[in-house]
């Protein structure tokens, strides 16, 4: 918003000079309060004289000093105690005998039984400002002049200054009554400067009580620099005791804008320098392009040069704009306004309740923001051509920024909010910053339909100062091109719900400082940051969030727990990492969660652990919606390594009660596990192979097949780890165990029973050799761990061997 408040002082100043020149026209000036009297005019020019006298000339001093002086062609006594003066000029001097005014006419006639002066012809006044060498001296000599003035150089500018320092007036009709001490004339008064002219239609002064009234139809041109600046009231009056002049319906209009007081009351000093100025019944300043500053009461102080230094409006401000498609309304009870240099505006304290809403139509998208707070500064700058503009608003004590875009009929609303907010403005009053401290936040609703909040101690934003669309068709006016938040952060994103889906439980995320891109609209978390999502933590050296999609990506030193329970999951729900039902930790390099799809992928010597069972992995991806965990690698030197319980065995001729399960270890290029199916599957791909360790047997294989018991179906107590039922392996199959190596295309090992049992085709059964027994084949080969036999089914018939290689203890 643009305003011209300083075009204030125009008023006030041209107010002052119209009274000044008005006091003059009607013997009324006196700025050095020594009266001339008109009605003292008999007496000097003498009652008696019957006759003609030409050439009359006298002079009034005072304590040496010359008062005024009064010379006249020609004198002549009329009848009826008439006297007329022809080619009269009086002279009159200020203080010290320095300076001239003068008033002139062709003739003026005195009713000596009624009192009453009449000029009977027009009438000029010259004013001239003090400083002049008076016209006579003490005992009402001559002064001599002490050079010849030259019409050029130094001497000749100086007396040209003294003269384009004149003030000249023309009025007629003037009269004044000796017994009232009212003078009068319901005439046109002219009068006029080297800024200017003005007039006026009747007016009157009474001498008694020092006032002049000014009946109507007031008005003043004078140029300000090069631009002409009118001054119109109905009404005017000036107090010469009190040196207040009274206005009403006053205006001024100049090129970038008007200023109107309904009832104005201007406070002089002695010198004639406006002191202070109060308008009541309504104060406006307006601006060509569209700025209005209004209120039902002003005051304006005024410094030694008439600028305004201070002002206060009350009883409801309103300050209003409509520019560049943009339209500002602002209110608050009152308001104070502090001025700079030449009386130019330069900041406004609003309060208490300050109200400022905006409307913007751009790039086809309309966006709305409303400025809350208990008070307010507004600084000002200046934007060329005498016109101010808003650079910054400061608020304090709780200030809530509140907004909406709208766009093909979808709207979507922000809210900025801090104990101390500043908002910095650029070009044409365009927001390009806010800044808040102390509680601070920012709410707004991403593209893809997700309400995200921000807090911290204190957030600075910086906003696109531009009124072209982002890539994403949004108004710059709602576009958010930086922001920076720091000291305690958070930041919370709560996706939108999908028609006849379950809400998603939000994301929530902390650090001590946080970064936000409006480029690639990224929030950049360093300070110990730390996410929560769908019951998964994570911390990170440094974490980044999508403002787009709401995915975060952890950097350096990954730590995550995954626990299962969140907002939104069932009561009692646990983590589905790997079967168990205590939460999983994952530590890695880096990490990336996906709120649309519920995907956590950890990278960079990546290890995931649920109890006792854990995976490490160049890469783990948790699909939480899908209760599936993936594995992978690309560097045969780097496999997917996996370490599971199996389910208990008791020893041969024990009881169960005193089984305890083995651990199974296996290796290979990926791995798949589902919750729902309870079974974990891993393929050799760039690791070649598959192995695995279980039960003191190695088994190699192009896939392994890991089948885990039903849930809460676990040797051990309290929810004990989840352990493998079966494990199978296919594809080019061989075991090694105890000195024994057999090969085949299926192997299962059952964790209860502890028994391996290899398979193959028709084509190629299965093998083992066995360095006591050599080499055995059947249709299925059992490898018993508990007593390391070995049973060949086949042909209908069953054939146990038994190993001489001694036992190594487990």
């Amino acid at each position: 918003m643009r305003l011209t408040i300083e075009r204030m002082r125009t008023l006030v100043l041209a107010a002052a000079l119209l009274l000044l020149l008005a006091l003059g026209a009607f013997l009324a000036y006196d700025k050095w309060k020594k009266p001339f009297n008109v009605h003292d005019l008999p007496k000097r020019l003498g009652v008696d004289i019957q006759q003609e006298a030409n050439g009359f000339t006298h002079a009034e001093f005072r304590a040496g000093k010359a008062v005024f002086k009064i010379t006249a062609s020609k004198v002549e006594q009329l009848k009826n105690d008439q006297v007329l003066l022809h080619e009269v000029k009086i002279e009159m001097y200020g203080a010290a005998g320095r300076g001239v005014d003068s008033i002139e006419g062709h003739e003026f006639e005195y009713n000596q039984h009624d009192g009453i002066a009449t000029a009977a012809g027009p009438v000029q006044i010259t004013l001239t400002r003090p400083g002049d060498t008076p016209a006579v001296l003490p005992g009402g000599k001559q002064p001599k002049p002490l050079i010849d003035v030259p019409k050029t150089g130094p001497l000749a500018t100086a007396v040209q200054d003294v003269q384009a320092g004149m003030i000249r007036v023309k009025t007629s009709g003037l009269t004044f009554n000796q017994k009232s001490g009212v003078a009068r004339t319901d005439a046109h008064v002219d009068f006029a400067l080297t800024q200017g002219s003005g007039s006026a239609m009747g007016a009157s002064y009474d001498s008694q009580k020092g006032e002049l009234v000014l009946d109507r139809s007031v008005a003043l041109d004078t140029r300000r620099g090069a631009d002409t600046v009118h001054l119109t009231a109905q009404h005017a009056s000036f107090d010469r005791n009190d040196q207040i002049c009274r206005l009403s319906n006053a205006a001024v209009a100049y090129r970038d804008g008007e200023a109107h007081a309904t009832e104005a009351a201007v406070k002089f000093h002695d010198d004639g320098t406006a002191e202070r100025l109060d308008a009541a019944k309504g104060f406006a300043l307006t601006t060509t392009n569209g700025g209005r500053l209004a209120a039902p009461t002003a005051m304006l102080l005024f410094g030694a040069k008439n600028q305004p230094v201070h002002g206060h409006l009350e009883g409801g401000v309103t300050i209003d704009s409509d520019a560049n498609g943009r339209t500002t309304h602002g209110t608050a009870p009152t308001a104070e306004l502090e001025f700079g240099a030449k009386g130019v505006l330069r900041r406004a304290h609003l309060e208490p309740g300050v109200v400022i809403a905006s409307d913007e139509q751009a790039g086809g998208a309309r966006s709305h923001r409303v400025w809350r707070s208990p008070a307010a500064d507004l600084d000002f700058r200046q934007a060329g051509r005498g016109q101010m503009e808003l650079a910054s608003m400061h608020g304090i004590g709780g200030v809530v920024v509140v907004s909406e875009t709208e766009r093909n009929g979808v709207t979507t609303p922000g809210r900025f909010a801090a104990d101390d907010v500043t908002g910095t403005f650029g070009a044409d009053s365009v927001l390009t910053a806010m800044t808040g401290v102390g509680h601070a936040t920012m709410e707004q609703t991403t593209q893809a339909g997700a309400r995200q909040t921000t807090s911290g101690d204190r957030l600075e934003a910086h906003f696109a100062a531009d009124a072209r669309s982002d890539a994403h068709g949004r108004s710059a006016a709602a576009q958010v091109e930086s922001a920076t938040v720091t000291g305690h952060v958070v930041l919370v994103e709560q996706p939108e719900a999908k028609p006849g889906a379950a809400a998603q439980p939000p994301m929530r995320a902390t650090a001590q400082r946080a970064v936000y891109e409006g480029a690639g609209e990224w929030l950049h978390l360093t300070g110990e940051p730390r996410v929560e999502d769908g019951g998964l933590q994570l911390t990170a050296d440094r974490i980044d969030v999508s403002d787009d999609s709401g995915d975060a990506f952890a950097h350096g030193n990954v730590k995550a727990s995954w626990t299962g329970s969140a907002d939104g999951m069932p009561a009692g729900s646990h983590a589905q990492a790997l079967g168990g039902q205590g939460p999983a930790h994952v530590v890695s390099a880096e990490a990336q969660l996906h709120q649309a799809s519920g995907e956590a992928t950890f990278q960079g010597h990546a290890r995931l652990w649920q109890q006792a069972n854990s995976i490490a992995a160049p890469i783990i991806t948790l699909d939480r919606t899908r209760q599936t965990l993936t594995a992978h690698t690309a560097n045969a030197a780097d496999p997917v390594r996996v370490v599971l319980l199996s389910a208990a065995a008791a020893p041969q001729g024990k009881p169960q009660s005193s089984a305890t399960p083995q651990v199974i270890r296996a290796r290979g290029g990926d791995l798949k596990y589902s919750e729902a199916e309870r079974k974990a599957v891993m393929h050799g791909s760039a690791a070649g192979v598959v192995v695995a360790e279980a039960s003191g047997a190695v088994t190699r294989s192009n896939e392994m097949e890991l089948l885990l018991l039903p849930a809460g179906n676990h040797a051990g107590r309290d929810g004990g780890a989840a352990q493998v039922d079966r494990m199978t392996a296919r594809g080019h199959v061989t075991i090694e165990s105890q000195g024994r190596r057999g090969s085949g295309e299926q192997l299962v090992y059952s964790g209860e029973s502890d028994l391996f049992t290899l398979t193959g085709t028709a084509g190629a059964p299965p093998r083992m050799s066995d360095p006591a027994r050599g080499t055995v084949t059947g249709e299925a080969l059992i490898f018993n761990s508990r007593d390391d036999s070995v049973n060949v089914e086949g042909g209908g018939r069953e054939t146990k061997t038994e190993t001489t290689i001694q036992k190594q203890p487990r």
